[in-house]
């Protein structure tokens, strides 16, 4: 799906596809975590149940069942058809190749390891990127060739 020819987003070039963008993020943050939060629900019942079966083994996975469940949230949705996670769709933006190829799953992977690295070193920075970068990007997704536009 390319920026140029998807009935779904703005050209490139038009500034309403990136108007509000940086905001909108922030929102689909807080409420992708919270999903994340609540998917980590279900998954420490079925990893206890694995442990059980295992022996014991499946316990260790618990101290990375978070970022676990965040990596398979942010690869299927992100990767997936419509190119936005939950709290994306529902704040109206889509992540988007510059290069214009469709997302996939291991670059949604990336991209999620990119931001909590760059956050983890540059903590609020990371945010005031966006207001000086064109198209209001921030480093991860100059890093890796992707920016976020308006759906609605």
């Amino acid at each position: 799906m390319s920026l140029n020819s998807s009935p779904l987003y703005a050209a490139p070039d038009d500034w309403r596809a990136y108007s509000g963008v940086l905001s909108r993020r922030i929102f689909a943050f807080v409420l992708d975590y919270i999903i994340v939060a609540l998917l980590c629900v279900p998954a420490a019942v079925v990893l206890f149940v694995l442990s059980i079966l295992t022996l014991g083994l499946g316990f260790v996975l618990y101290p990375a069942l978070f970022i676990i469940v965040a990596g398979l949230y942010f690869g299927w949705t992100l990767g997936g058809r419509h190119q936005a996670s939950l709290g994306m769709r529902a704040m109206g933006i889509a992540m988007v190749r510059v290069d214009g190829r469709p997302m996939d799953f291991l670059t949604a992977i990336v991209h999620l390891a990119l931001f909590w690295i760059l956050n983890s070193v540059l903590t609020p920075l990371i945010l005031l990127a966006g207001l000086f970068i064109e198209r209001s990007r921030l480093i991860h997704d100059l890093l890796l060739g992707t920016v976020i536009v308006r759906t609605l």
